[in-house]
């Protein structure tokens, strides 16, 4: 899913993960050129200035992440 906003055009991030033995996911908004910078989202997620600084991921728990397809 592509949104745009003053930083550009994002793409949605499914993430999932686990606690307990339960399963939940959460979605997140990432600027979609930094995804074309990065080879694996797992990077992305730790080392991209802008999605550090708008998001906490605890690794930990983290089990998958993937990019949502456009749904239009």
């Amino acid at each position: 899913m592509k949104a745009r906003d003053a930083g550009g055009a994002r793409v949605t991030v499914r993430l999932l993960f686990v606690e307990d033995g339960a399963f939940h996911h959460e979605e997140i908004q990432v600027p979609a050129e930094a995804v074309a910078r990065y080879e694996r989202l797992i990077d992305l997620l730790q080392e991209e200035p802008e999605v550090l600084r708008r998001t906490y991921v605890d690794l930990e728990r983290l089990c998958a992440a993937h990019l949502v397809e456009d749904q239009e």
